[in-house]
């Protein structure tokens, strides 16, 4: 894990800019730091040592011949089986680093194919003068770029770009309507206009040649190539339920013996939740060592899911690290956490807290449950896009549910009276048009009154990539699970719990990996009908397909999930700091200033129209700009 930049740079370069992007990735890197400079082209890298710790595996890393440099960010987990598919030859180290670069050499950009791992990387032909990019299908590892007239630039994180004196501080305004919408931008836009974010499961090539007569367009695209589609299967599973479960185990449990390669110290998230004790469970059967496992605990018994964590302890005999949080230790991380956002999000600072204590353990790799809610339907929204897909309420015409809309908004109030009526308005009950609703934070009339007058079309949503997952979606698969799925994996979970997971992970130099987002694991899923998939009980396939591994009690259980009382913070602990940054945000000229002030107003009297994410997605907001220079 690390962290990668580089430019390409038209003009003559120089040697400060590479260095001052470098040096904005540190944090992604303590172990070491590599530059390589030939030309127009400068490559960067921070390294957190991880297999083969050694100064032979630092980079940029490049081929015996010298054509070929490399800067990776990410593991591929089955290096060891590709290195037995490649010509022989003199390897100079037991790195993943040094087998991905002579992949590409063999293999071309078809060598992707041949990965199972999490990556972005970047690859300079000296001879050929191309520079070829890629992430990983899940986009687990981000690759941010940016094009003018005359430069290229890339970095695993924004705020390594934003030191490049040619990409100037702007908001985006369409992005601001989406983070606004959704709490995050989906998709390949970022709140920096001209910032843009490389796709999942893409790669694209830069022909230095192709582009010196005519440089570089404004806000040029990389023109990637999409390699993989997360689960989109020619044939459906045509095995017994029974088979379905044993695969789903088999490749569970090899991606995580996968995922615990690893020449130093190692450990696991455990929540005491579903996901997090699958992945302890499996750990537990192929290594030969105690397992060491984290949990996060309180005293507030709300918030506390310790018990459950200890049952699973106990029973696979883990080093088990309870670590007490109280509640001023949560504010005290919460400074740290907001200067580590890269992008604003409305989440991340629990994953900030977590990965904070268990780096203070001396873990640098840690595996998470991350996934296991997408795969295997563990949220509400997989049976409730279903159960309002098959409502009664479509036998009534759309006029007359309209008109319903209207009377319920005068007797009823609040976010889910707004939900409900948003449903009611819908022409027609297909996917498309039921599945956005519930991912909304921002109503569509409540985004246009916050970005009225600021040259944004505002009485649109920013729907044009979740149009197109949703049509994705619908042309993909036959069921709603798989439906829902696809979605949540290429939104909600690509632009808000993996980007989040990996800038607070690496904020502490801590690798997260997700075993559950495993491709392998993904496609065996997706092929199955709902059927197998719906979730009698909580993620009961999942379940059901680990057998005996995990615990009744745990199981049938409510779910708690990690959750911060930020309603009572903002109103009371929080106040004066969230004062500051609404009053600051109003003086920007971004949105309407009263539009700010009556949420805030009308937050803090308790009016029940507006919830905690409303107000903390403005907080964020300025307080990213601030931190950021805007």
């Amino acid at each position: 894990m690390c962290g990668i930049c580089g430019i390409i740079d038209l003009n003559s370069g120089q040697p400060d800019l590479i260095r001052n992007m470098v040096k904005a990735l540190s944090h992604r890197g303590p172990d070491a730091e590599g530059l390589y400079e030939e030309g127009s082209i400068s490559l960067a890298h921070r390294r957190l040592s991880i297999i083969d710790t050694s100064e032979r595996a630092n980079q940029p890393m490049h081929s015996a011949d010298g054509r070929f440099t490399i800067v990776f960010n990410g593991e591929v987990y089955n290096f060891l089986e590709i290195k037995q598919q490649l010509p022989p030859r003199d390897w100079q180290s037991e790195s993943d680093t040094e087998v991905v670069l002579a992949a590409y050499q063999h293999w071309g950009k078809d060598c992707v194919q041949q990965f199972n791992g999490m990556f972005a990387l970047a690859i300079w032909d000296r001879v050929n003068e191309e520079l070829f990019l890629a992430r990983d299908r899940v986009g687990i590892k981000p690759l941010y770029y940016h094009f003018d007239r005359n430069h290229f630039a890339f970095a695993s994180e924004v705020r390594a770009l934003l030191t490049l004196p040619w990409i100037p501080k702007k908001i985006d305004q369409n992005a601001l309507v989406n983070y606004l919408t959704y709490q995050t931008v989906y998709g390949t836009e970022t709140l920096v206009k001209g910032v843009r974010l490389m796709g999942a499961g893409t790669r694209a090539r830069l022909k230095l040649r192709d582009l010196a007569s005519t440089g570089f367009s404004d806000e040029q695209t990389l023109g990637e190539e999409v390699y993989w589609v997360p689960g989109r299967q020619e044939e459906p599973w045509k095995g017994s339920p029974e088979e379905a479960r044993k695969k789903i185990r088999s490749l569970l449990r090899k991606s995580v013996e996968r995922r615990m390669i690893s020449d130093v110290p190692l450990g696991a998230f455990l929540s005491g939740g579903i996901d997090s004790s699958a992945i302890v469970a499996l750990m537990s059967e192929v290594s030969d060592q105690p397992v060491d496992t984290f949990s996060v605990i309180f005293e507030e018994k709300e918030f506390d899911e310790s018990t459950y964590s200890e049952i699973i302890a106990r029973r696979y005999n883990t080093r088990h690290h309870p670590i007490l949080i109280r509640p001023q230790d949560l504010l005290d991380s919460l400074w740290d956490g907001l200067r580590a956002m890269d992008h604003p999000s409305g989440d991340g600072i629990n994953s900030f807290v977590v990965s904070k204590v268990t780096r203070r353990e001396g873990i640098k790799v840690a595996l998470s449950g991350l996934g296991g809610d997408e795969l295997f339907a563990g949220y509400p929204i997989f049976t409730q896009v279903k159960g309002i897909h098959q409502n009664r309420i479509w036998n009534i015409p759309y006029w007359a549910r309209r008109m319903m809309a209207i009377a319920y908004l005068k007797v009823k109030s609040g976010r889910q009276a707004e939900k409900k009526t948003s449903i009611l308005r819908l022409r027609s009950n297909q996917f498309s048009n039921i599945y956005p609703v519930y991912r909304t934070v921002y109503s569509l009339k409540e985004v246009a009154s916050l970005i009225a007058g600021n040259g944004t079309q505002s009485g649109e949503y920013p729907v044009d990539y979740l149009k197109k997952v949703v049509e994705e979606a619908e042309a993909y698969y036959e069921g709603f699970i798989s439906k829902t799925s696809y979605a949540e994996i290429k939104t909600y979970t690509h632009s808000v719990l993996l980007r989040d997971m990996d800038q607070m992970s690496m904020a502490h130099s801590l690798e997260a990996r997700v075993p559950f987002f495993d491709h392998e694991l993904l496609e065996m899923v997706f092929q199955l009908p709902d059927e197998v998939k719906w979730p009698r009980y909580p993620k009961s396939l999942l379940v059901e397909s680990l057998g005996d591994l995990l615990p009744h009690e745990l199981v049938h259980r409510n779910k708690m999930g990690f959750l911060f009382p930020w309603e009572q913070w903002l109103r009371n602990e929080l106040k004066a700091f969230a004062e500051d940054r609404i009053r600051s945000l109003k003086e920007r000229g971004l949105m309407d200033r009263c539009q700010v002030q009556r949420i805030w107003d009308e937050f803090s009297a308790g009016d029940g129209s507006w919830i905690w994410l409303h107000v903390w997605l403005l907080i964020v907001l300025e307080e990213w700009m601030q931190n950021n220079g805007f």
